[in-house]
């Protein structure tokens, strides 16, 4: 039961650092560029409760190497984490909790972003796997992946429409040069 207290942990810290940056710095944009896919994002985070819920009940519980599942499940966490914050800091000013493009907005392609275009939702997505299996357990693992999946395969659409009409072919060639999500594979 160590490893989900740690992963339960890790997971509030990582919340009490992202929402009040998130809430410091929101704006409220001229066009509705976001298309509700912050609503979703909050929507996945709540799910993840529920997953949470069970694994600390038992319910769903993994049968073999629980142990060793969790060990890495904590690690992909905090790789998530890591990552996802790594983005945050190279997008800067840029970074919000909605999809937007700014009046002074710049296309960032420095740091994770010379080799992916949405490194802070690969990061997020790794460190929901590594939630769900620190728990080692299948509910926790499949509200904590599941919807976030969901999420951010819409929100990347909505992200890369408003990109692309706010920077038009210097988009499109930067699209060209790198994936979405995993260097050279997706």
């Amino acid at each position: 039961m160590v490893i989900p207290i740690l992963a339960a942990a890790v997971r509030l810290s990582w919340v009490l650092v992202e929402f009040p940056y998130l809430v410091r710095h929101k704006v409220r944009p001229a066009k509705n560029w976001d298309k509700n896919s912050g609503r979703l994002w909050d929507a996945a985070n709540l799910s993840e409760i529920l997953g949470m819920v069970l694994g600390f009940a038992g319910i769903g519980r993994m049968q073999t190497s629980t142990r060793a599942i969790g060990i890495c499940g904590l690690a992909l966490l905090i790789t998530g984490i890591i990552v996802r914050s790594t983005a945050i800091k190279t997008l800067g000013k840029y970074f919000t909790g909605t999809v937007l493009i700014k009046d002074d907005h710049i296309l960032i392609r420095k740091g994770l972003y010379k080799y992916v275009r949405h490194p802070a939702y690969t990061g997020a997505l790794l460190a929901h796997l590594g939630l769900g299996l620190s728990f080692s357990n299948w509910f926790a693992l499949g509200f904590s992946t599941i919807p976030f999946i969901a999420v951010v395969a819409y929100r990347m659409r909505v992200e890369e429409q408003a990109l692309t009409e706010a920077f038009g072919s210097e988009y499109v060639a930067y699209a060209q040069t790198s994936k979405r999500l995993i260097p050279r594979i997706y």
